[in-house]
Protein backbone atom coordinates (compact mmCIF):
# COMPACT_ATOMS: atom_id res chain seq x y z
CA UNK A 1 0.00 0.00 0.00
CA UNK A 2 1.47 3.14 -0.64
CA UNK A 3 2.86 5.59 1.67
CA UNK A 4 0.24 9.10 1.91
CA UNK A 5 1.93 12.16 1.26
CA UNK A 6 -0.18 14.34 1.66
CA UNK A 7 -2.21 15.36 5.14
CA UNK A 8 -5.05 13.65 6.79
CA UNK A 9 -8.23 15.18 7.00
CA UNK A 10 -8.18 15.77 10.37
CA UNK A 11 -4.14 17.10 10.08
CA UNK A 12 -5.32 19.20 7.52
CA UNK A 13 -8.43 20.72 9.53
CA UNK A 14 -6.98 21.74 12.67
CA UNK A 15 -6.44 25.23 13.80
CA UNK A 16 -9.19 26.40 11.82
CA UNK A 17 -11.88 28.95 12.83
CA UNK A 18 -15.28 26.77 12.42
CA UNK A 19 -16.89 29.69 9.94
CA UNK A 20 -13.66 29.01 7.72
CA UNK A 21 -14.80 25.12 7.83
CA UNK A 22 -18.01 26.30 7.27
CA UNK A 23 -17.90 28.20 4.50
CA UNK A 24 -14.02 26.42 2.23
CA UNK A 25 -12.96 23.45 4.03
CA UNK A 26 -15.80 21.27 3.90
CA UNK A 27 -14.15 18.03 3.30
CA UNK A 28 -15.42 14.61 5.15
CA UNK A 29 -13.56 12.46 7.28
CA UNK A 30 -15.81 9.11 6.57
CA UNK A 31 -17.58 8.06 4.45
CA UNK A 32 -21.28 9.25 5.44
CA UNK A 33 -24.40 7.41 6.49
CA UNK A 34 -27.41 7.02 4.52
CA UNK A 35 -29.07 10.07 5.54
CA UNK A 36 -26.45 12.38 5.22
CA UNK A 37 -25.61 10.82 2.28
CA UNK A 38 -28.74 11.49 0.39
CA UNK A 39 -28.92 15.16 1.82
CA UNK A 40 -25.86 15.95 0.19
CA UNK A 41 -26.68 13.99 -3.20
CA UNK A 42 -30.36 15.99 -2.80
CA UNK A 43 -28.22 19.43 -3.18
CA UNK A 44 -26.44 18.29 -5.80
CA UNK A 45 -29.71 17.85 -8.16
CA UNK A 46 -31.11 21.13 -7.05
CA UNK A 47 -28.11 22.57 -7.94
CA UNK A 48 -28.07 20.56 -11.65
CA UNK A 49 -32.11 21.55 -12.20
CA UNK A 50 -31.39 24.97 -11.40
CA UNK A 51 -28.49 25.60 -13.34
CA UNK A 52 -30.67 24.15 -16.28
CA UNK A 53 -32.91 26.77 -15.16
CA UNK A 54 -30.83 29.42 -15.53
CA UNK A 55 -29.81 28.52 -18.87
CA UNK A 56 -32.88 27.78 -20.69
CA UNK A 57 -34.83 30.30 -18.70
CA UNK A 58 -34.07 32.84 -22.08
CA UNK A 59 -36.24 30.68 -24.53
CA UNK A 60 -39.41 31.32 -22.53
CA UNK A 61 -39.18 35.15 -23.85
CA UNK A 62 -36.92 35.03 -26.59
CA UNK A 63 -39.48 36.70 -28.61
CA UNK A 64 -39.25 39.64 -26.39
CA UNK A 65 -35.97 39.71 -25.95
CA UNK A 66 -35.36 39.58 -29.65
CA UNK A 67 -37.40 42.22 -30.29
CA UNK A 68 -36.08 44.64 -27.12
CA UNK A 69 -32.46 44.32 -28.71
CA UNK A 70 -33.60 44.21 -32.10
CA UNK A 71 -31.61 41.15 -32.84
CA UNK A 72 -32.11 38.72 -35.91
CA UNK A 73 -32.71 34.98 -34.31
CA UNK A 74 -29.70 34.39 -36.35
CA UNK A 75 -27.34 36.84 -34.04
CA UNK A 76 -29.96 35.13 -31.52
CA UNK A 77 -28.93 31.53 -31.94
CA UNK A 78 -25.39 32.22 -32.13
CA UNK A 79 -25.38 33.61 -28.85
CA UNK A 80 -26.27 30.07 -27.23
CA UNK A 81 -23.34 28.40 -29.72
CA UNK A 82 -21.22 31.35 -28.43
CA UNK A 83 -22.13 30.20 -24.99
CA UNK A 84 -21.40 26.11 -25.54
CA UNK A 85 -18.05 26.67 -27.15
CA UNK A 86 -17.19 29.08 -23.89
CA UNK A 87 -18.33 25.97 -21.67
CA UNK A 88 -16.81 23.59 -23.63
CA UNK A 89 -13.69 24.77 -22.53
CA UNK A 90 -14.69 25.97 -18.85
CA UNK A 91 -15.40 22.27 -18.52
CA UNK A 92 -11.85 21.21 -18.91
CA UNK A 93 -11.28 23.69 -16.01
CA UNK A 94 -13.59 21.81 -13.85
CA UNK A 95 -10.87 18.91 -14.40
CA UNK A 96 -9.27 20.57 -11.22
CA UNK A 97 -11.62 19.31 -9.24
CA UNK A 98 -9.98 16.47 -8.91
CA UNK A 99 -7.11 18.42 -6.66
CA UNK A 100 -9.50 21.62 -5.63
CA UNK A 101 -12.40 19.48 -5.00
CA UNK A 102 -15.74 19.97 -5.98
CA UNK A 103 -17.83 21.36 -2.88
CA UNK A 104 -16.88 24.79 -3.88
CA UNK A 105 -16.58 24.86 -7.35
CA UNK A 106 -20.67 24.18 -7.15
CA UNK A 107 -21.40 26.14 -4.52
CA UNK A 108 -19.60 29.53 -5.11
CA UNK A 109 -20.68 28.81 -8.59
CA UNK A 110 -24.21 28.88 -7.88
CA UNK A 111 -23.49 32.33 -6.24
CA UNK A 112 -21.87 33.67 -9.27
CA UNK A 113 -24.25 32.62 -12.02
CA UNK A 114 -27.31 33.81 -9.41
CA UNK A 115 -26.16 37.06 -9.34
CA UNK A 116 -25.53 37.03 -13.37
CA UNK A 117 -28.94 36.30 -14.28
CA UNK A 118 -30.84 38.09 -11.54
CA UNK A 119 -29.03 41.60 -12.14
CA UNK A 120 -26.41 41.33 -15.29
CA UNK A 121 -28.64 40.15 -17.58
CA UNK A 122 -31.70 42.51 -17.23
CA UNK A 123 -29.59 45.23 -16.71
CA UNK A 124 -27.83 44.35 -20.22
CA UNK A 125 -27.79 47.99 -21.74
CA UNK A 126 -27.10 46.21 -25.12
CA UNK A 127 -27.35 43.13 -27.41
CA UNK A 128 -23.68 42.97 -27.29
CA UNK A 129 -23.66 43.50 -23.62
CA UNK A 130 -26.91 40.95 -23.40
CA UNK A 131 -24.70 38.22 -25.40
CA UNK A 132 -21.93 38.91 -23.37
CA UNK A 133 -23.87 38.14 -19.81
CA UNK A 134 -25.05 35.12 -21.16
CA UNK A 135 -21.90 34.06 -22.07
CA UNK A 136 -20.43 34.62 -19.14
CA UNK A 137 -23.26 32.10 -17.45
CA UNK A 138 -22.33 29.45 -19.64
CA UNK A 139 -18.81 29.63 -18.51
CA UNK A 140 -19.55 29.09 -14.82
CA UNK A 141 -21.86 26.78 -15.73
CA UNK A 142 -19.65 24.59 -17.70
CA UNK A 143 -17.36 24.08 -14.41
CA UNK A 144 -20.54 23.25 -12.27
CA UNK A 145 -22.08 20.76 -14.64
CA UNK A 146 -19.20 18.62 -14.48
CA UNK A 147 -18.51 19.45 -10.85
CA UNK A 148 -22.04 18.08 -9.97
CA UNK A 149 -21.72 14.33 -11.53
CA UNK A 150 -18.49 13.75 -10.09
CA UNK A 151 -20.20 14.82 -6.52
CA UNK A 152 -22.86 12.37 -7.85
CA UNK A 153 -20.17 9.32 -8.50
CA UNK A 154 -18.46 9.86 -5.11
CA UNK A 155 -21.57 9.72 -2.90
CA UNK A 156 -22.78 6.52 -4.81
CA UNK A 157 -21.06 3.03 -5.31
CA UNK A 158 -21.43 1.62 -8.31
CA UNK A 159 -24.37 -0.77 -7.32
CA UNK A 160 -26.87 2.40 -6.74
CA UNK A 161 -25.22 4.40 -9.47
CA UNK A 162 -27.27 3.87 -12.06
CA UNK A 163 -30.15 5.51 -9.69
CA UNK A 164 -28.25 8.36 -8.50
CA UNK A 165 -27.52 9.26 -12.12
CA UNK A 166 -30.79 9.07 -13.03
CA UNK A 167 -31.55 11.65 -10.51
CA UNK A 168 -29.05 13.56 -12.02
CA UNK A 169 -30.32 13.42 -15.30
CA UNK A 170 -33.33 15.38 -14.22
CA UNK A 171 -31.48 18.21 -14.43
CA UNK A 172 -31.99 19.41 -17.56
CA UNK A 173 -35.48 18.48 -17.75
CA UNK A 174 -36.91 19.41 -14.42
CA UNK A 175 -35.09 22.59 -15.46
CA UNK A 176 -37.15 23.08 -18.98
CA UNK A 177 -40.36 22.15 -16.75
CA UNK A 178 -39.87 24.47 -14.08
CA UNK A 179 -38.94 27.66 -17.08
CA UNK A 180 -42.60 26.22 -18.74
CA UNK A 181 -44.50 26.40 -15.60
CA UNK A 182 -42.85 29.61 -13.96
CA UNK A 183 -43.34 31.28 -17.32
CA UNK A 184 -46.60 30.29 -18.10
CA UNK A 185 -47.90 31.47 -14.68
CA UNK A 186 -46.43 34.53 -14.85
CA UNK A 187 -46.03 36.08 -18.06
CA UNK A 188 -49.69 37.58 -18.11
CA UNK A 189 -48.60 39.40 -14.73
CA UNK A 190 -45.48 40.47 -15.49
CA UNK A 191 -44.83 40.68 -19.10
CA UNK A 192 -41.24 42.09 -18.94
CA UNK A 193 -39.17 39.58 -20.13
CA UNK A 194 -36.80 40.48 -16.77
CA UNK A 195 -39.08 39.13 -14.24
CA UNK A 196 -38.68 35.70 -15.48
CA UNK A 197 -34.51 36.12 -14.98
CA UNK A 198 -35.27 37.92 -11.79
CA UNK A 199 -37.11 35.03 -10.05
CA UNK A 200 -34.67 32.79 -11.94
CA UNK A 201 -31.37 34.42 -9.91
CA UNK A 202 -33.26 34.73 -6.80
CA UNK A 203 -33.88 30.68 -6.80
CA UNK A 204 -30.33 30.39 -7.96
CA UNK A 205 -29.13 32.68 -4.55
CA UNK A 206 -31.25 30.87 -2.36
CA UNK A 207 -29.81 27.35 -3.34
CA UNK A 208 -26.39 28.84 -3.05
CA UNK A 209 -26.95 29.42 0.77
CA UNK A 210 -28.33 25.51 1.05
CA UNK A 211 -25.16 24.69 -0.80
CA UNK A 212 -22.73 26.73 0.89
CA UNK A 213 -24.02 25.23 4.42
CA UNK A 214 -25.24 22.05 3.72
CA UNK A 215 -23.11 20.35 0.49
CA UNK A 216 -19.89 18.80 1.72
CA UNK A 217 -18.04 16.39 -0.12
CA UNK A 218 -15.55 13.28 0.30
CA UNK A 219 -11.88 14.08 1.38
CA UNK A 220 -8.94 12.71 -1.46
CA UNK A 221 -8.38 9.77 0.34
CA UNK A 222 -11.66 8.41 0.27
CA UNK A 223 -13.43 9.83 -3.35
CA UNK A 224 -10.00 8.77 -4.82
CA UNK A 225 -10.35 4.36 -4.64
CA UNK A 226 -13.67 2.50 -6.36
CA UNK A 227 -16.33 1.72 -4.32
CA UNK A 228 -18.63 -0.88 -5.81
CA UNK A 229 -21.00 -0.90 -2.80
CA UNK A 230 -21.84 0.38 0.33
CA UNK A 231 -20.25 -3.57 1.89
CA UNK A 232 -16.61 -1.48 0.66
CA UNK A 233 -17.54 1.55 3.23
CA UNK A 234 -14.69 0.15 5.73
CA UNK A 235 -12.10 -1.28 3.76
CA UNK A 236 -12.09 2.30 1.88
CA UNK A 237 -12.33 4.20 5.33
CA UNK A 238 -8.85 1.74 6.25
CA UNK A 239 -6.99 2.39 2.71
CA UNK A 240 -7.61 5.90 3.10
CA UNK A 241 -4.39 7.06 5.51
CA UNK A 242 -2.55 5.28 2.73
CA UNK A 243 -3.44 6.53 -0.43
CA UNK A 244 -0.89 8.81 -2.41
CA UNK A 245 -2.72 11.87 -3.81
CA UNK A 246 -0.22 13.44 -5.41
CA UNK A 247 0.74 10.27 -7.29
CA UNK A 248 -2.93 9.30 -8.33
CA UNK A 249 -3.44 12.80 -9.76
CA UNK A 250 -0.12 12.72 -12.31
CA UNK A 251 -0.38 13.38 -15.74
CA UNK A 252 -4.31 13.18 -15.20
CA UNK A 253 -4.88 14.06 -19.41
CA UNK A 254 -2.93 11.69 -19.89
CA UNK A 255 -4.73 9.21 -18.22
CA UNK A 256 -8.01 10.22 -19.38
CA UNK A 257 -7.13 10.36 -23.27
CA UNK A 258 -8.22 7.02 -24.31
CA UNK A 259 -11.02 5.49 -27.14
CA UNK A 260 -13.06 4.17 -24.43
CA UNK A 261 -13.37 7.72 -22.24
CA UNK A 262 -13.70 9.64 -25.46
CA UNK A 263 -15.46 7.42 -28.01
CA UNK A 264 -18.45 7.43 -25.61
CA UNK A 265 -18.51 10.75 -24.84
CA UNK A 266 -18.83 11.74 -28.53
CA UNK A 267 -21.06 8.70 -28.75
CA UNK A 268 -23.45 10.42 -25.94
CA UNK A 269 -22.83 13.69 -27.58
CA UNK A 270 -24.45 13.09 -31.09
CA UNK A 271 -26.91 10.88 -29.57
CA UNK A 272 -28.37 13.89 -27.55
CA UNK A 273 -28.42 16.16 -30.85
CA UNK A 274 -32.01 15.64 -30.84
CA UNK A 275 -32.44 15.90 -27.09
CA UNK A 276 -30.82 19.61 -27.57
CA UNK A 277 -33.08 20.38 -30.80
CA UNK A 278 -36.05 19.56 -28.34
CA UNK A 279 -34.77 22.35 -25.72
CA UNK A 280 -34.41 24.84 -28.30
CA UNK A 281 -36.95 24.19 -31.27
CA UNK A 282 -39.30 22.34 -30.33
CA UNK A 283 -41.63 25.37 -30.00
CA UNK A 284 -40.57 27.09 -33.29
CA UNK A 285 -40.49 23.42 -34.83
CA UNK A 286 -44.46 23.26 -34.10
CA UNK A 287 -45.84 26.37 -34.46
CA UNK A 288 -44.18 26.95 -37.58
CA UNK A 289 -44.71 23.60 -39.88
CA UNK A 290 -47.79 22.91 -38.38
CA UNK A 291 -49.46 25.89 -37.12
CA UNK A 292 -50.20 24.53 -33.21
CA UNK A 293 -50.31 28.22 -31.05
CA UNK A 294 -47.61 28.79 -28.55
CA UNK A 295 -49.49 27.28 -26.11
CA UNK A 296 -50.09 23.39 -27.65
CA UNK A 297 -46.69 23.78 -29.08
CA UNK A 298 -45.48 24.34 -24.93
CA UNK A 299 -47.84 21.45 -24.02
CA UNK A 300 -45.85 18.71 -26.61
CA UNK A 301 -43.08 19.78 -24.68
CA UNK A 302 -44.15 18.89 -21.70
CA UNK A 303 -45.47 15.69 -22.40
CA UNK A 304 -41.80 14.80 -23.92
CA UNK A 305 -39.84 16.64 -20.46
CA UNK A 306 -42.77 14.89 -18.59
CA UNK A 307 -41.68 10.99 -19.56
CA UNK A 308 -38.24 11.87 -20.06
CA UNK A 309 -38.14 12.64 -15.99
CA UNK A 310 -40.15 9.52 -15.22
CA UNK A 311 -38.31 6.82 -17.30
CA UNK A 312 -34.58 8.23 -15.94
CA UNK A 313 -35.52 7.47 -12.46
CA UNK A 314 -37.34 3.83 -13.63
CA UNK A 315 -34.62 3.07 -15.74
CA UNK A 316 -31.78 3.98 -13.40
CA UNK A 317 -33.64 1.67 -10.78
CA UNK A 318 -34.18 -1.65 -13.33
CA UNK A 319 -30.33 -0.63 -14.24
CA UNK A 320 -29.05 -1.09 -10.54
CA UNK A 321 -31.27 -3.98 -9.83
CA UNK A 322 -30.02 -5.93 -12.72
CA UNK A 323 -26.68 -4.64 -12.83
CA UNK A 324 -26.07 -4.18 -16.01
CA UNK A 325 -26.61 -1.13 -18.31
CA UNK A 326 -25.13 -1.87 -21.89
CA UNK A 327 -28.57 -3.60 -22.93
CA UNK A 328 -30.47 -0.85 -21.44
CA UNK A 329 -28.67 1.82 -23.69
CA UNK A 330 -28.97 -0.65 -27.15
CA UNK A 331 -32.74 -0.62 -26.46
CA UNK A 332 -32.85 3.03 -25.59
CA UNK A 333 -31.01 3.86 -28.90
CA UNK A 334 -32.59 1.57 -31.57
CA UNK A 335 -36.07 2.72 -30.05
CA UNK A 336 -34.98 6.56 -30.75
CA UNK A 337 -33.98 5.61 -34.13
CA UNK A 338 -37.53 3.98 -34.74
CA UNK A 339 -39.27 7.10 -33.10
CA UNK A 340 -37.13 9.53 -34.80
CA UNK A 341 -37.83 8.39 -38.03
CA UNK A 342 -41.38 8.28 -37.83
CA UNK A 343 -40.93 11.75 -36.04
CA UNK A 344 -40.06 12.58 -39.47
CA UNK A 345 -42.17 10.89 -41.47
CA UNK A 346 -44.63 13.56 -40.11
CA UNK A 347 -43.29 16.31 -41.99
CA UNK A 348 -44.72 15.26 -45.19
CA UNK A 349 -48.30 14.78 -43.01
CA UNK A 350 -48.95 18.56 -42.48
CA UNK A 351 -52.44 17.74 -40.47
CA UNK A 352 -50.48 15.47 -37.76
CA UNK A 353 -52.75 16.49 -34.79
CA UNK A 354 -52.03 17.14 -31.24
CA UNK A 355 -51.92 14.07 -29.00
CA UNK A 356 -50.71 12.09 -32.36
CA UNK A 357 -47.38 14.01 -31.28
CA UNK A 358 -47.57 13.88 -27.81
CA UNK A 359 -47.35 9.77 -28.30
CA UNK A 360 -44.73 10.29 -30.62
CA UNK A 361 -42.26 12.54 -28.51
CA UNK A 362 -43.31 10.84 -25.33
CA UNK A 363 -41.81 7.44 -26.58
CA UNK A 364 -39.01 8.89 -28.16
CA UNK A 365 -38.21 10.53 -24.60
CA UNK A 366 -38.62 7.38 -22.95
CA UNK A 367 -36.18 5.58 -24.97
CA UNK A 368 -34.06 8.76 -24.71
CA UNK A 369 -34.13 8.11 -21.12
CA UNK A 370 -33.49 4.28 -21.08
CA UNK A 371 -30.30 5.02 -22.84
CA UNK A 372 -28.72 7.94 -21.04
CA UNK A 373 -29.41 7.27 -17.71
CA UNK A 374 -27.81 3.88 -17.59
CA UNK A 375 -25.12 5.55 -19.86
CA UNK A 376 -23.98 8.04 -17.15
CA UNK A 377 -23.68 5.21 -14.80
CA UNK A 378 -21.42 3.46 -17.04
CA UNK A 379 -19.09 6.20 -18.02
CA UNK A 380 -18.41 6.86 -14.69
CA UNK A 381 -17.28 3.39 -14.50
CA UNK A 382 -15.41 3.18 -17.65
CA UNK A 383 -13.47 6.16 -16.26
CA UNK A 384 -12.98 4.25 -12.35
CA UNK A 385 -12.03 1.94 -14.76
CA UNK A 386 -8.47 4.51 -15.81
CA UNK A 387 -8.11 6.10 -12.65
CA UNK A 388 -10.85 6.51 -9.73
CA UNK A 389 -9.23 9.59 -8.48
CA UNK A 390 -9.55 11.04 -11.89
CA UNK A 391 -13.12 11.24 -11.74
CA UNK A 392 -13.83 14.48 -12.56
CA UNK A 393 -10.72 14.90 -15.46
CA UNK A 394 -12.89 12.41 -16.87
CA UNK A 395 -16.08 14.09 -16.76
CA UNK A 396 -14.22 17.22 -17.90
CA UNK A 397 -13.61 15.48 -21.37
CA UNK A 398 -17.18 14.19 -21.46
CA UNK A 399 -18.42 18.43 -20.67
CA UNK A 400 -15.99 19.43 -23.20
CA UNK A 401 -17.05 16.81 -26.12
CA UNK A 402 -20.65 17.44 -25.07
CA UNK A 403 -20.69 21.40 -25.56
CA UNK A 404 -18.50 21.11 -28.26
CA UNK A 405 -21.07 19.12 -30.39
CA UNK A 406 -24.03 21.46 -29.02
CA UNK A 407 -22.19 24.44 -29.90
CA UNK A 408 -21.46 22.86 -33.30
CA UNK A 409 -25.06 21.08 -34.13
CA UNK A 410 -26.41 24.65 -32.82
CA UNK A 411 -24.51 26.67 -35.56
CA UNK A 412 -25.23 24.01 -38.32
CA UNK A 413 -28.90 23.78 -37.89
CA UNK A 414 -29.64 27.25 -39.21
CA UNK A 415 -27.88 26.61 -42.02
CA UNK A 416 -29.39 23.01 -42.47
CA UNK A 417 -32.89 24.77 -41.87
CA UNK A 418 -32.38 28.26 -43.47
CA UNK A 419 -35.85 28.85 -43.82
CA UNK A 420 -36.37 29.01 -40.26
CA UNK A 421 -34.44 32.07 -39.97
CA UNK A 422 -37.24 34.44 -42.48
CA UNK A 423 -39.95 32.36 -41.10
CA UNK A 424 -38.85 33.65 -37.33
CA UNK A 425 -38.03 36.79 -38.37
CA UNK A 426 -40.49 37.71 -40.45
CA UNK A 427 -43.44 34.96 -40.53
CA UNK A 428 -45.64 36.15 -37.93
CA UNK A 429 -45.29 40.04 -38.76
CA UNK A 430 -45.92 38.85 -42.72
CA UNK A 431 -48.94 36.97 -41.71
CA UNK A 432 -50.31 39.66 -39.58
CA UNK A 433 -50.48 42.28 -42.62
CA UNK A 434 -51.17 39.68 -45.39
CA UNK A 435 -54.78 39.47 -42.92
CA UNK A 436 -55.01 42.96 -42.62
CA UNK A 437 -54.16 43.99 -45.90
CA UNK A 438 -55.68 41.20 -47.85
CA UNK A 439 -57.44 43.72 -50.15
CA UNK A 440 -54.86 45.25 -51.16
CA UNK A 441 -52.77 42.57 -51.93
CA UNK A 442 -55.51 41.09 -54.42
CA UNK A 443 -55.36 44.57 -55.76
CA UNK A 444 -51.93 44.05 -56.22
CA UNK A 445 -51.99 40.77 -57.36
CA UNK A 446 -54.35 41.84 -60.49
CA UNK A 447 -51.85 43.89 -61.66
CA UNK A 448 -48.92 43.61 -64.18
CA UNK A 449 -45.86 43.88 -62.13
CA UNK A 450 -44.28 45.58 -65.00
CA UNK A 451 -46.91 48.37 -64.75
CA UNK A 452 -47.13 48.23 -60.72
CA UNK A 453 -43.21 48.79 -60.90
CA UNK A 454 -43.61 51.63 -62.79
CA UNK A 455 -46.28 53.00 -60.47
CA UNK A 456 -44.43 52.69 -57.39
CA UNK A 457 -41.61 54.78 -58.72
CA UNK A 458 -43.95 57.15 -60.48
CA UNK A 459 -47.37 57.51 -58.54
CA UNK A 460 -48.49 60.42 -61.01
CA UNK A 461 -47.90 58.51 -64.03
CA UNK A 462 -51.34 59.14 -65.44
CA UNK A 463 -50.54 56.09 -68.63
CA UNK A 464 -49.72 53.53 -65.93
CA UNK A 465 -52.92 54.41 -63.80
CA UNK A 466 -55.27 53.93 -66.28
CA UNK A 467 -53.71 50.54 -67.43
CA UNK A 468 -53.87 49.59 -63.54
CA UNK A 469 -57.43 50.48 -63.17
CA UNK A 470 -58.09 48.57 -66.63
CA UNK A 471 -56.23 45.61 -65.24
CA UNK A 472 -57.76 45.44 -61.78
CA UNK A 473 -61.78 46.00 -63.73
CA UNK A 474 -60.76 42.56 -65.44
CA UNK A 475 -58.73 40.56 -63.04
CA UNK A 476 -61.45 40.79 -60.42
CA UNK A 477 -64.74 41.83 -62.20
CA UNK A 478 -65.47 45.52 -60.53
CA UNK A 479 -66.72 47.97 -62.36
CA UNK A 480 -64.38 51.22 -63.01
CA UNK A 481 -65.11 53.30 -60.33
CA UNK A 482 -64.22 50.91 -57.80
CA UNK A 483 -61.29 49.80 -59.45
CA UNK A 484 -60.32 52.97 -58.72
CA UNK A 485 -61.29 53.06 -55.28
CA UNK A 486 -58.89 49.84 -54.59
CA UNK A 487 -55.68 51.36 -56.44
CA UNK A 488 -56.31 54.25 -54.32
CA UNK A 489 -56.29 52.22 -51.10
CA UNK A 490 -53.34 50.35 -52.66
CA UNK A 491 -51.72 53.58 -52.80
CA UNK A 492 -52.25 54.85 -49.24
CA UNK A 493 -51.61 51.41 -47.87
CA UNK A 494 -47.95 51.55 -49.78
CA UNK A 495 -47.09 54.15 -47.33
CA UNK A 496 -47.85 52.21 -43.68
CA UNK A 497 -44.76 50.02 -42.62
CA UNK A 498 -46.07 47.06 -42.15
CA UNK A 499 -47.58 46.81 -45.27
CA UNK A 500 -43.78 47.77 -46.56
CA UNK A 501 -42.41 44.48 -44.96
CA UNK A 502 -45.27 42.58 -46.42
CA UNK A 503 -43.91 43.44 -49.78
CA UNK A 504 -40.22 43.82 -48.92
CA UNK A 505 -40.47 40.00 -47.15
CA UNK A 506 -43.47 38.26 -47.95
CA UNK A 507 -41.91 36.36 -51.18
CA UNK A 508 -39.17 34.58 -48.87
CA UNK A 509 -41.65 33.79 -46.35
CA UNK A 510 -44.14 32.34 -48.75
CA UNK A 511 -40.74 30.66 -50.24
CA UNK A 512 -39.73 29.57 -46.78
CA UNK A 513 -42.91 28.09 -45.41
CA UNK A 514 -42.79 25.89 -48.59
CA UNK A 515 -39.34 24.71 -48.10
CA UNK A 516 -38.91 24.37 -44.29
CA UNK A 517 -40.53 21.11 -44.03
CA UNK A 518 -37.93 19.25 -46.58
CA UNK A 519 -35.54 20.98 -44.50
CA UNK A 520 -36.04 19.93 -41.21
CA UNK A 521 -36.58 16.69 -42.66
CA UNK A 522 -33.23 16.47 -43.45
CA UNK A 523 -32.02 17.61 -39.89
CA UNK A 524 -34.20 14.73 -38.32
CA UNK A 525 -32.08 12.47 -40.27
CA UNK A 526 -28.81 14.17 -38.75
CA UNK A 527 -30.13 13.39 -35.63
CA UNK A 528 -31.15 10.41 -36.89
CA UNK A 529 -27.42 9.31 -37.64
CA UNK A 530 -26.37 10.43 -34.03
CA UNK A 531 -28.31 8.17 -32.85
CA UNK A 532 -26.92 5.54 -34.81
CA UNK A 533 -23.32 6.44 -33.96
CA UNK A 534 -23.74 5.59 -30.66
CA UNK A 535 -24.48 2.10 -30.65
CA UNK A 536 -21.15 0.47 -32.00
CA UNK A 537 -19.47 2.60 -29.32
CA UNK A 538 -21.05 1.42 -26.91
CA UNK A 539 -18.98 -1.65 -26.81
CA UNK A 540 -15.86 0.06 -25.73
CA UNK A 541 -17.68 0.84 -21.94
CA UNK A 542 -17.10 -0.59 -18.85
CA UNK A 543 -19.77 -3.59 -17.70
CA UNK A 544 -21.60 -6.40 -18.33
CA UNK A 545 -24.09 -7.40 -21.51
CA UNK A 546 -24.72 -10.19 -18.65
CA UNK A 547 -26.84 -9.65 -15.51
CA UNK A 548 -26.30 -13.59 -14.53
CA UNK A 549 -22.42 -12.30 -15.46
CA UNK A 550 -22.40 -8.94 -13.32
CA UNK A 551 -23.85 -10.77 -10.25
CA UNK A 552 -20.98 -12.99 -10.27
CA UNK A 553 -18.85 -10.28 -10.54
CA UNK A 554 -20.23 -8.53 -7.31
CA UNK A 555 -20.07 -11.87 -5.48
CA UNK A 556 -16.29 -12.27 -6.94
CA UNK A 557 -15.55 -8.83 -5.42
CA UNK A 558 -17.18 -8.96 -1.52
CA UNK A 559 -15.52 -12.17 -1.28
CA UNK A 560 -12.26 -10.09 -1.99
CA UNK A 561 -13.08 -7.48 0.29
CA UNK A 562 -13.90 -9.52 3.21
CA UNK A 563 -10.50 -11.43 2.76
CA UNK A 564 -8.89 -8.11 2.59
CA UNK A 565 -10.72 -7.10 5.36
CA UNK A 566 -9.46 -10.23 7.54
CA UNK A 567 -5.76 -9.68 7.13
CA UNK A 568 -6.36 -6.32 8.13
CA UNK A 569 -8.25 -7.48 11.25
CA UNK A 570 -11.09 -6.06 10.79
CA UNK A 571 -13.53 -9.41 9.98
CA UNK A 572 -17.11 -8.31 10.13
CA UNK A 573 -16.76 -5.24 9.07
CA UNK A 574 -18.55 -4.55 5.72
CA UNK A 575 -21.78 -2.45 6.60
CA UNK A 576 -25.05 -2.79 4.41
CA UNK A 577 -25.71 -1.24 1.25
Amino acid sequence: MAKATAATPATARSGRSPLARALWYRQLEHYPDTGPRIFFLAIVVLATIVLYYELYVAGSVAPAIISQYHMSFRYYVYISVVANAVGAFSSLVAGLADRWGRANLVAYGLAITGLLVWFAVPAAPSKLWFALTLVAVGFVEGIILVATPALVRDFSPQVGRGSAMGFWTLGPVIGSLVVSEVSSHTLASHPNWHFQFQVCGIVGIALFVVALFGLRELSPQLRDQLMVSMRDRALIEARAAGVDVEESLRHPWRQMMHADVIGSAFAISVFLIIYYTAVGFFTIYFTTIFGFSLSQANGIGNWFWAFDAGALVVVGLLSDRLRVRKPFMVVGGLGAIAMTVYFLTRTSHLHTGYYHFVWIVSLLAVFLAIAYAPWMASFTETVERRNPALTATGLAVWGWILRAVVALSIFVLPLVVASMTPLVDYGTQVSAAAKKYAPEVATASAIDPSTLAVLSKQPTNGEAALKAVGEVEKALSVPTGQAVQRLLALASAAKQPDFRLLVAHGPEVIKAAHDTPGQWRSWWWVCVGGEAVFLPLIVLMAGRWSPRRAKEDAAAHQAQVEAELARLGMGGATGGR
